[in-house]
Protein backbone atom coordinates (compact mmCIF):
# COMPACT_ATOMS: atom_id res chain seq x y z
CA UNK A 1 0.00 0.00 0.00
CA UNK A 2 2.54 2.60 0.87
CA UNK A 3 4.47 1.68 -2.34
CA UNK A 4 1.43 2.56 -4.38
CA UNK A 5 0.94 5.88 -2.28
CA UNK A 6 4.72 6.61 -3.11
CA UNK A 7 4.47 5.85 -6.84
CA UNK A 8 1.00 7.90 -6.90
CA UNK A 9 2.96 10.98 -5.35
CA UNK A 10 6.21 10.96 -7.62
CA UNK A 11 3.43 10.47 -10.94
CA UNK A 12 2.23 13.46 -9.65
CA UNK A 13 5.14 15.07 -8.76
CA UNK A 14 6.91 13.79 -12.43
CA UNK A 15 3.56 15.48 -14.03
CA UNK A 16 3.84 18.97 -12.78
CA UNK A 17 7.44 19.20 -13.67
CA UNK A 18 6.86 18.47 -16.95
CA UNK A 19 3.95 20.60 -17.12
CA UNK A 20 5.45 23.61 -16.12
CA UNK A 21 8.69 22.86 -18.53
CA UNK A 22 6.05 22.61 -21.17
CA UNK A 23 4.43 26.02 -20.15
CA UNK A 24 8.07 27.56 -20.02
CA UNK A 25 9.58 25.93 -23.08
CA UNK A 26 6.19 26.76 -24.96
CA UNK A 27 5.79 30.61 -23.99
CA UNK A 28 8.95 31.48 -25.07
CA UNK A 29 8.12 31.87 -28.76
CA UNK A 30 5.30 33.81 -27.93
CA UNK A 31 7.26 36.34 -26.12
CA UNK A 32 10.55 36.39 -27.67
CA UNK A 33 13.55 37.67 -26.01
CA UNK A 34 14.55 41.18 -27.19
CA UNK A 35 17.56 43.57 -26.63
CA UNK A 36 17.35 46.78 -26.59
CA UNK A 37 20.90 48.84 -26.74
CA UNK A 38 22.24 52.51 -26.71
CA UNK A 39 25.78 53.21 -27.20
CA UNK A 40 27.29 56.70 -27.55
CA UNK A 41 30.92 58.36 -26.96
CA UNK A 42 31.60 55.56 -24.64
CA UNK A 43 27.90 54.97 -22.94
CA UNK A 44 26.51 51.42 -22.78
CA UNK A 45 23.30 50.20 -21.75
CA UNK A 46 21.06 47.47 -22.13
CA UNK A 47 17.94 46.03 -21.61
CA UNK A 48 16.90 42.18 -22.17
CA UNK A 49 13.56 41.50 -21.74
CA UNK A 50 10.55 38.99 -23.20
CA UNK A 51 8.60 40.57 -25.31
CA UNK A 52 4.80 40.14 -25.17
CA UNK A 53 1.94 40.53 -27.53
CA UNK A 54 -1.39 42.47 -26.45
CA UNK A 55 -4.13 39.73 -28.73
CA UNK A 56 -7.18 41.68 -27.57
CA UNK A 57 -6.48 41.61 -23.55
CA UNK A 58 -7.03 44.27 -21.55
CA UNK A 59 -3.27 44.90 -20.65
CA UNK A 60 -3.61 47.59 -18.15
CA UNK A 61 -6.49 48.83 -14.94
CA UNK A 62 -8.42 48.41 -12.00
CA UNK A 63 -7.97 44.56 -10.29
CA UNK A 64 -11.67 44.11 -10.62
CA UNK A 65 -11.60 44.31 -14.46
CA UNK A 66 -8.65 41.67 -14.72
CA UNK A 67 -6.20 43.25 -16.90
CA UNK A 68 -3.05 41.42 -18.07
CA UNK A 69 -1.25 44.04 -15.81
CA UNK A 70 -2.78 45.09 -12.77
CA UNK A 71 -2.95 48.51 -11.02
CA UNK A 72 -0.42 48.62 -8.42
CA UNK A 73 0.69 45.10 -8.55
CA UNK A 74 4.29 43.97 -9.63
CA UNK A 75 5.15 42.89 -13.01
CA UNK A 76 8.20 42.12 -14.52
CA UNK A 77 8.67 44.32 -17.37
CA UNK A 78 7.82 41.81 -20.54
CA UNK A 79 6.95 38.34 -20.12
CA UNK A 80 9.16 34.78 -18.88
CA UNK A 81 12.53 35.80 -17.24
CA UNK A 82 12.78 38.94 -15.43
CA UNK A 83 14.17 42.05 -17.06
CA UNK A 84 17.24 43.04 -17.13
CA UNK A 85 19.28 46.28 -17.43
CA UNK A 86 23.00 47.26 -17.29
CA UNK A 87 24.78 50.22 -17.21
CA UNK A 88 28.54 50.46 -17.64
CA UNK A 89 28.89 54.00 -16.19
CA UNK A 90 27.22 55.30 -13.18
CA UNK A 91 23.80 57.43 -14.21
CA UNK A 92 20.77 59.40 -12.60
CA UNK A 93 17.71 57.21 -13.12
CA UNK A 94 14.96 59.47 -13.56
CA UNK A 95 17.27 61.78 -11.17
CA UNK A 96 18.74 59.22 -9.05
CA UNK A 97 21.39 57.56 -8.69
CA UNK A 98 22.85 54.33 -9.93
CA UNK A 99 25.97 52.62 -9.69
CA UNK A 100 27.14 50.95 -12.80
CA UNK A 101 25.90 47.62 -13.18
CA UNK A 102 23.43 44.71 -13.70
CA UNK A 103 19.89 44.93 -12.20
CA UNK A 104 16.68 43.42 -12.56
CA UNK A 105 13.80 45.76 -13.28
CA UNK A 106 10.74 45.86 -13.15
CA UNK A 107 7.69 48.01 -12.52
CA UNK A 108 4.32 48.73 -10.78
CA UNK A 109 1.51 50.29 -12.84
CA UNK A 110 -0.24 52.42 -11.84
CA UNK A 111 -2.99 55.09 -14.03
CA UNK A 112 -1.33 58.57 -14.12
CA UNK A 113 2.36 57.03 -13.67
CA UNK A 114 4.15 53.99 -13.23
CA UNK A 115 7.03 52.68 -10.04
CA UNK A 116 9.98 51.79 -11.92
CA UNK A 117 12.65 49.66 -9.83
CA UNK A 118 15.92 48.68 -9.99
CA UNK A 119 16.90 45.09 -8.25
CA UNK A 120 20.36 43.89 -6.88
CA UNK A 121 18.85 40.35 -7.27
CA UNK A 122 19.46 38.69 -10.59
CA UNK A 123 19.19 35.34 -12.24
CA UNK A 124 15.38 34.59 -11.44
CA UNK A 125 12.39 33.70 -13.31
CA UNK A 126 10.17 36.84 -13.94
CA UNK A 127 6.97 34.96 -12.36
CA UNK A 128 8.78 35.11 -8.95
CA UNK A 129 8.43 38.93 -7.35
CA UNK A 130 11.86 40.12 -6.37
CA UNK A 131 13.25 40.56 -3.05
CA UNK A 132 12.15 44.07 -2.24
CA UNK A 133 14.80 44.81 0.22
CA UNK A 134 16.79 44.57 -1.89
CA UNK A 135 15.51 47.27 -4.47
CA UNK A 136 18.65 49.86 -5.48
CA UNK A 137 16.32 52.11 -6.60
CA UNK A 138 12.24 52.83 -6.64
CA UNK A 139 11.01 56.44 -9.16
CA UNK A 140 7.88 57.46 -10.57
CA UNK A 141 7.52 58.15 -14.10
CA UNK A 142 4.21 60.01 -15.93
CA UNK A 143 2.19 57.79 -17.80
CA UNK A 144 1.32 58.91 -21.46
CA UNK A 145 -1.28 57.86 -23.95
CA UNK A 146 -0.66 57.43 -27.61
CA UNK A 147 -3.15 57.86 -30.30
CA UNK A 148 -1.94 54.50 -32.14
CA UNK A 149 -2.23 50.84 -30.64
CA UNK A 150 0.82 48.70 -30.16
CA UNK A 151 0.27 45.20 -30.57
CA UNK A 152 3.97 44.41 -28.88
CA UNK A 153 5.69 45.45 -25.72
CA UNK A 154 8.74 46.99 -26.84
CA UNK A 155 11.23 48.87 -24.69
CA UNK A 156 13.74 51.00 -26.04
CA UNK A 157 15.80 54.57 -25.99
CA UNK A 158 15.41 57.70 -27.45
CA UNK A 159 18.50 60.31 -27.17
CA UNK A 160 16.49 63.83 -26.70
CA UNK A 161 19.44 65.98 -26.51
CA UNK A 162 22.76 66.43 -25.06
CA UNK A 163 21.28 66.48 -21.71
CA UNK A 164 20.35 62.96 -21.73
CA UNK A 165 18.58 59.50 -23.33
CA UNK A 166 14.98 58.29 -22.29
CA UNK A 167 14.31 54.29 -21.54
CA UNK A 168 10.71 54.21 -23.74
CA UNK A 169 8.07 51.78 -22.16
CA UNK A 170 5.33 51.05 -25.01
CA UNK A 171 2.61 48.77 -24.94
CA UNK A 172 -0.72 49.52 -26.43
CA UNK A 173 -1.79 52.82 -26.37
CA UNK A 174 0.86 53.63 -23.01
CA UNK A 175 4.22 55.29 -23.28
CA UNK A 176 6.46 55.74 -20.26
CA UNK A 177 9.68 57.63 -20.62
CA UNK A 178 12.64 57.22 -18.01
CA UNK A 179 14.92 59.84 -17.91
CA UNK A 180 18.36 58.60 -18.05
CA UNK A 181 21.62 60.28 -17.87
CA UNK A 182 24.98 59.41 -17.51
CA UNK A 183 26.14 61.20 -14.09
CA UNK A 184 28.52 64.25 -14.44
CA UNK A 185 27.39 64.37 -18.24
CA UNK A 186 26.42 62.65 -21.26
Amino acid sequence: MKKKILIGVVIIVISFIAIMAYRVLNSRPLSPVQTAVYNYQGIDMKVVYCSPFKKGRLLFGDVKDSPLVPNGKYWRLGANDATEVSFNKNIDFAGRPVNAGRYRMYAVPNHDSWNIRLNSELGKFGYNEPNYSLDVVTVDVPVETTSSELEQFTISFDTVDSSGVKMIFKWDRTLVRVPLMVQGNL
